[in-house]
């Protein structure tokens, strides 16, 4: 049944897998309730911008895309409706309320799942702009719909939202609220759904992946939930991402190990190595507990690929604990790595810290790393040549000679690199043995196995 003001929807999801789950749920229930979600602001009625704000340049680019969508309604279109959505709004929006009038509605993290009654408020005559940032308590099930691109062979699955970690440069906790875990009935009811509508890889998220359980009755285990969604037939990877250095045990490291479909990689997000740092952040772990989980992640799990991310200028950082970290980098060689410079954020502990590092040694600090990282990988890539890989073939490609863009299972989507694939046949969404013929720092190429 038609809706009566029934109304053309684009939604910019921006930031995290998190919050494009969020942003996949918004558009579900739009779907479900008669309105029309379309691809391209030019031909919608209303754009929904959901927001990053976890730091500096999450904020700059969304404020940026927010004003350009202003711009474009004070001069060309004067009834687009705006919609701004997530954690910039939950953190912001009464600001912003003030200060950007063309956007008709600001609305935090625990209004997702308000979100058509929102839109149809938004087409009654009396609508009034407003700013609506509630207390950030919403947490998906599996009867929410999700709006996934047609073609997608690859969805994320969030089984618990919020932090209860405090780490001292963090806001996540004030934007997302304290975690809260869903039930391991209803994840696994969610990736039984994914599966039957061509899912062939699962990509486990949350702010922190292994707080999972803590806060339900029973304290189920993120261990017994994997090996229990390795039992989906269908589901062919399942990848486990944001895994706290602290609380990686042998028992979830053992369940990776024990079932091939579960890729062999971890995320890993230790950003840093130095003790004196690392307790400055309150992270809850020493660089030698973060070396042991290292060491028995590369023990148990053959050939696991393992990511990090890094936090360099963080207050306090001296050269000599740079050093530390980046000597760290060289001795481990992870396979991925990222970097982010440490944006200072106001109503955390950190940015009160004395002994703040200037933008332009943050910066330098980052180039180092990085450009060592790039070898490592690279080095890493041509140890793969003539191995074989299996590949998830995604999308075509405009790369000369190269048919296709996927990824084998040491990769994960928009993070690490991807494997080109030469001219061949193959479908979208299919995987496939794929011999490496050659690599780059962080891309690998290859051929299909006839």
């Amino acid at each position: 049944m038609k809706k009566i003001n029934q109304r053309k929807v684009h939604i910019i999801s921006l930031g995290c897998p998190k919050n494009l789950i969020d942003s996949e749920v918004m558009g579900g229930l739009l779907n479900k309730s008669g309105h029309q979600v379309v691809d391209h602001s030019d031909s919608a009625d209303t754009v929904i911008v959901n927001t990053c704000a976890f730091i500096n340049p999450a904020k700059e680019e969304a404020l940026e895309e927010i004003l350009t969508l202003a711009e474009e309604k004070k001069r060309n279109n004067p009834q687009l409706q705006i919609v701004v959505a997530g954690c910039l709004a939950q953190r912001y929006g009464k600001e912003l309320f003030a200060q950007i009038p063309e956007v008709d509605l600001f609305i935090g993290t625990g209004q997702v799942g308000n979100i058509v009654n929102h839109i149809d408020q938004l087409n009654q005559e009396k609508f009034k702009r407003s700013a609506v940032i509630t207390k950030p308590d919403f947490l998906m099930n599996s009867q929410h719909p999700r709006l996934l691109p047609s073609a997608a062979a690859s969805a994320y699955l969030k089984i618990s939202d919020g932090c209860s970690n405090a780490c001292s440069y963090c806001v996540i906790p004030s934007i997302r609220g304290p975690v809260r875990s869903r039930k391991p009935d209803d994840i696994l009811q969610e990736a039984e759904i994914l599966a039957r509508r061509g899912i062939k890889e699962i990509i486990i998220t949350a702010q922190d992946t292994t707080a999972y359980g803590r806060d339900l009755k029973g304290r189920p285990q993120l261990s017994s939930l994997l090996n229990d969604m390795a039992k989906i037939e269908s589901v062919k990877w399942i990848r486990l991402l944001y895994a706290h250095p602290a609380r990686v045990t042998t028992d979830l490291l053992s369940v990776i190990a024990a079932h091939e479909k579960i890729c062999s990689y971890i995320d890993l997000p230790i950003q840093h190595i130095d003790d004196d740092v690392l307790k400055m952040m309150n992270r809850k772990v020493t660089g030698a507990e973060i070396r042991k989980v290292i060491a028995q992640a590369r023990e148990i799990i053959r050939g696991v690929a393992l990511r990090t991310s890094l936090i360099v200028g963080f207050p306090g950082e001296t050269g000599k604990r740079f050093k530390k970290l980046a000597d760290f980098v060289n001795e481990i060689k992870f396979d991925h790595l990222g970097v982010f410079t440490y944006s200072k954020e106001e109503s955390t502990i950190a940015a009160n810290l004395k002994s703040q590092v200037s933008e332009k040694e943050k910066e330098r600090r980052r180039e180092i790393i990085m450009n060592e990282q790039a070898a490592i990988s690279g080095a890493i890539n041509k140890t793969l040549i003539g191995a074989i890989q299996e590949v998830l073939i995604e999308e075509k490609s405009d790369r000369s000679g190269f048919a296709y863009i996927g990824r084998c299972s040491r990769q994960a989507p928009e993070i690490d690199g991807v494997t080109y694939i030469k001219k061949s046949k193959a479908r979208i969404g299919e995987i496939l043995k794929c011999r490496i013929t050659a690599a780059d720092d962080y891309d690998l190429f290859g051929e299909i196995i006839k």
